[in-house]
């Protein structure tokens, strides 16, 4: 990153801090978490390297601290879930906080993996491995043909597999 760069991403994060800090406790009722997402997002806007238009700062600013808003949601409710389902578990069979929180990374990487199917696909592909349905039944469950179900789950197992081969 050139210096002009750095200066602009110092600039904008001068002027628009204390908005954006301001934006996000309204959001989160937490001074504490408003200002770890306001780092959070000056750091994505650095790792990007690239500094929005002047014109258009604020909107980018709060499009970027939704983003992470909804990521912060969305790892609270896997892991919500997760400890639920621990819960149900006799105590013997809880595994350790080190192994809990591999197992917690692990779901939210499935969830980002599943969350850019369609969802049907989405739905079609947790019937099948989770509930194992038959495509028949998942067709009757989702109201579409089993052919439908055949493309949902191939396009859900190509996405795995590709994931896979990446090394992810």
């Amino acid at each position: 990153m050139n210096a002009s760069t750095q200066l602009e991403i110092s600039e904008l994060y001068k002027l628009h801090k204390n908005w954006l800090n301001h934006f996000l406790q309204k959001r989160l009722n937490c001074s504490h978490k408003a200002a770890d997402l306001v780092q959070d997002t000056y750091l994505r806007i650095l790792i990007n390297g690239t500094p929005p238009p002047k014109e258009y700062a604020r909107q980018y600013l709060a499009k970027i601290a939704k983003g992470l808003l909804i990521d912060q949601y969305r790892r609270w409710r896997v892991e919500q879930a997760y400890l639920a389902s621990l819960q149900e578990l006799p105590e013997q069979f809880v595994s350790s906080p080190e192994s809990q929180q591999e197992v917690i990374e692990t779901l939210l990487y499935l969830d980002r993996l599943l969350y850019n199917l369609s969802s049907k696909a989405r739905q079609a592909f947790l019937l099948r491995r989770i509930d194992g349905l038959s495509y028949s039944e998942i067709s009757t469950q989702l109201n579409v043909s089993v052919s439908s179900v055949e493309k949902y789950i191939a396009k859900a197992l190509q996405t795995c597999a590709l994931v896979k081969l990446q090394g992810h």
